[in-house]
C-alpha cells in the first residue's frame, strides 16, 4: 500500500491530526483493533482550558509541580496557550460540554488550584473522540484500515519511509507514505492491572528501540490512585479523579481519612499503597457520601451505573478502590512540533514524549496535551512537505516477525527497568 500521510493510531491525537492536515493530501489511518477501541474514549473527567489570563500562572504551577517541575517549560507554555482554540475546534465539531446557562461549567480535579476542566457527564473521552472520528469518516481523502498492527518502520539511514503491518489473518503488508505519524497510545496492555486497552502494549516505543529513535523517560508510568477493586483479572474500571474533586474521600477499613484527596496522583497513590501494607488489606474505601446524590446521578452517571452492577451503590455506600498503572509520561522523544529524532517521523498522543507532564501528569492534562501536540505535528509536516524519494521495494520476511509480540514486550519492559534502575 501507498499513501502520502500515515497515521498509526486512531485516538484523539491521531484523528485530530487528521482533521489539521490539507484536503488534497492522501491519509491512511492504521489501527490495531476497532476504531472506537481506544484508550481517549475511556477519559471520564475531562479536558484542561485556560479560563482566562488571570489563571494562566496557576496553571502553569500546578502542572509544574504535579510533574515534581521536571516539566519542558516551553511545551507545557504552548499548551497552556493553546488550549482555547483546541477547545473552540470542539465544539465546532460538535462537542457538547457541560453549560451553566451560556457558559461552560468547569469542575474542579487533584492538583488543581482552580476549577478549569470542561466535562461531559463521566465520559468526557468519548465525547470528544466519537465526535473527532465522525468528522474524520466524512473525509474523502482519509481512510481507516482496523485490525492492522504495526510489526515494524520501514526505516533507512536515518528516514522513515512507513510501516510493517499484520491484516487480522496474519497477512503481513508494506504501507509506503512520506510521512509516518506514530499515534499508538500507551503501555497498559504490558501490565497485569491497568486502566488501559489490553491491546496497547507500547508498540511503538519496541520499534524506536529497534531502530534507535530516541526515547524520553520511559520509566516515567502513573498509577491512578482509584480503579474499582475486584478479584477478576482484565481492564480495571476507572474511578475518576474529578469524583475526588467533588468531596469523595478516601477512608481506610476503620472508617478514617489519611490522605488529602487533592494531592498529586502519585501522592494520593502512595498514601493508599502505604494504607493497605499497613492494615494488611487489598484495597480502601472512596465513600461519596460528601456529593449530592443528584449530581451523582448528573455528573457521574456511568460510574454510578458500573458500580451498581457490580454490587455498589455508591449514593449509600462506600465503593472499594485500588491504584492501578494509567498513564505513560515517556515515550518517543519529540520537540515542540511532534517531531522524533528520525527525519519524516512524528509521534503525537501517549506514544509521545514533548516534556509536558513531567514525571507525573496532572488531572485531565492528557486530552488537551494530545490534540494541542497532533495539531502542531500537522503543521509543521505541511510546512516542509517534500514527496519521499523513490526507491526500490522493502522486503518482508515473515519469519522475522513471527514471535514480534512477545520480543517486543520483553524489550520495552527491559528498558523501562533499565531505565528505572538507573536513577536510583
Amino acid at each position: 500500500m501507498k499513501t502520502d500521510i500515515l497515521i498509526v493510531g486512531c485516538g484523539v491525537s491521531g484523528l485530530y491530526c487528521a482533521l489539521n492536515l490539507p484536503r488534497d493530501k492522501d491519509i491512511l489511518i492504521v489501527t490495531k483493533d476497532a476504531m472506537d477501541k481506544s484508550d481517549s474514549y475511556l477519559a471520564q473527567g475531562g479536558i484542561c482550558v485556560l479560563r482566562d489570563e488571570k489563571d494562566y500562572d496557576s496553571f502553569f504551577e500546578d502542572t509544574m509541580r504535579a510533574g515534581h517541575y521536571e516539566n519542558n517549560k516551553q511545551s507545557v507554555d504552548i499548551m497552556i496557550r493553546s488550549s482555547r482554540a483546541v477547545i473552540n475546534d470542539l465544539v465546532d465539531c460538535g462537542v457538547l460540554f457541560e453549560k451553566n446557562g451560556d457558559d461552560f461549567a468547569y469542575t474542579r480535579e487533584g492538583a488543581h488550584s482552580a476549577p478549569r476542566i470542561l466535562f461531559h457527564e463521566d465520559e468526557t473521552g468519548k465525547e470528544i473522540t466519537s465526535h473527532l472520528l465522525e468528522a474524520v469518516k466524512k473525509l474523502p481523502n482519509v481512510r481507516i484500515l482496523e485490525y492492522f498492527t504495526m510489526v515494524d518502520i520501514l526505516a533507512e539511514g536515518n528516514a522513515c519511509y512507513g510501516i510493517v503491518g499484520q491484516d487480522k489473518d496474519g497477512n503481513f503488508h508494506t504501507v509506503r507514505a512520506d510521512y509516518t505519524v506514530l499515534a499508538t497510545g500507551g503501555i497498559g496492555g504490558l501490565y497485569d492491572h491497568s486502566t488501559n486497552y489490553r491491546h496497547l502494549t507500547g508498540d511503538a516505543i519496541a520499534l524506536a528501540l529497534k531502530h534507535n529513535v530516541a526515547l524520553q523517560h520511559i520509566d516515567y508510568i502513573q498509577i491512578h490512585p482509584t480503579t474499582l477493586y475486584t478479584k477478576e483479572e482484565g481492564r480495571e474500571f476507572l474511578i475518576s479523579e474529578s469524583v475526588r474533586g467533588e468531596g469523595a474521600i478516601l477512608l481506610n477499613h476503620k472508617g478514617e481519612r489519611f490522605v488529602d484527596e487533592l494531592l498529586p496522583r502519585d501522592v494520593v497513590a502512595n498514601a493508599i499503597f502505604a494504607e493497605m501494607r499497613k492494615e494488611g488489606k487489598p484495597h480502601m474505601w472512596l465513600s461519596l457520601e460528601k456529593i449530592p446524590t443528584e449530581e451523582i446521578l448528573s455528573h457521574f452517571p456511568h460510574i454510578y451505573q458500573h458500580c451498581l452492577e457490580v454490587g455498589y451503590d455508591v449514593t449509600k455506600e462506600p465503593i472499594p478502590v485500588v491504584p492501578s498503572q494509567h498513564y505513560f509520561m515517556g515515550g518517543v522523544d519529540v520537540n515542540e512540533h511532534s517531531k522524533t529524532s528520525m527525519e519524516r517521523l512524528y509521534a503525537v498522543g501517549e506514544t509521545a514524549c514533548n516534556g509536558v507532564h513531567g514525571r507525573n501528569r496532572l488531572a485531565s492534562n492528557s486530552l488537551l496535551e494530545s490534540l494541542v501536540f497532533a495539531k502542531r505535528a500537522a503543521a509543521d509536516m505541511m510546512s516542509k512537505y517534500e514527496k519521499a524519494p523513490e526507491r526500490g521495494a522493502f522486503s518482508v520476511d515473515p519469519a522475522a516477525y513471527t514471535n514480534y509480540k512477545a520480543k517486543y514486550k520483553e524489550a520495552v519492559l527491559t528498558a523501562i527497568e533499565r531505565e528505572r534502575q538507573s536513577h536510583e
